[in-house]
């Protein structure tokens, strides 16, 4: 079985937009790509698990997130990095979805078909949905970074992340699980 590291993209990999749609609107974290191929690099699988809600509230299309990110994807391959997939629930928050955070569904189907051990694996992101996420699927950590909503979710909600790791950043992450015992 494999390890795996699940990250949220919009304010975790990427500058938080509003219902970002674009690629010419992507912004890629200064220090990601390092942060995510020292991960790779351990042995770690990279996948990426994201709400897009306004697919469901009628803003873009599938086909929009669909194509940031690929573009995305491309960026970061030039440093070596590749996702084994990216899991996108469409749906808006009052829409029923069997893979929307913090559903841990999407990680329940990584599991089965890349063989991973969720207990020796993490998710990041920068609410405390994509935490919950991780909880619900029984991975070894979730991991907050301040980054996107981080700290602002960090000052609201800090009874509820006692059992969660809080950095700052993607390199933060990186510093965490390769860290961790």
């Amino acid at each position: 079985m494999q390890r795996a590291v699940f990250l949220d993209r919009d304010g975790t990999l990427i500058a938080e937009k509003n219902y970002l749609h674009r690629i010419e609107d992507v912004e890629i974290f200064p220090g990601a790509a390092a942060a995510l191929k020292k991960l790779a690099d351990a042995g770690f699988k990279l996948f990426i698990v994201t709400n897009q809600s306004g697919i469901g509230r009628g803003y873009f299309t599938l086909a929009d997130a669909e194509n940031v990110n690929e573009f995305l994807g491309s960026e970061l391959n030039r440093d070596g990095i590749r996702f084994e997939k990216i899991y996108i629930a469409p749906e808006a928050p009052d829409q029923p979805s069997r893979g929307r955070k913090p559903s841990p569904q999407f990680l329940f189907d990584a599991r089965d078909e890349f063989d991973l051990d969720l207990a020796q694996s993490f998710m990041v992101g920068d609410k405390l949905i994509d935490l919950e996420c991780g909880w619900n699927a029984g991975v070894k950590k979730s991991i907050l970074v301040r980054t996107g909503y981080g700290a602002k979710q960090e000052g609201e909600s800090a009874g509820e992340l006692k059992n969660a790791v809080v950095v700052d950043s993607l390199t933060g992450v990186a510093e965490a699980i390769l860290n961790s015992k």
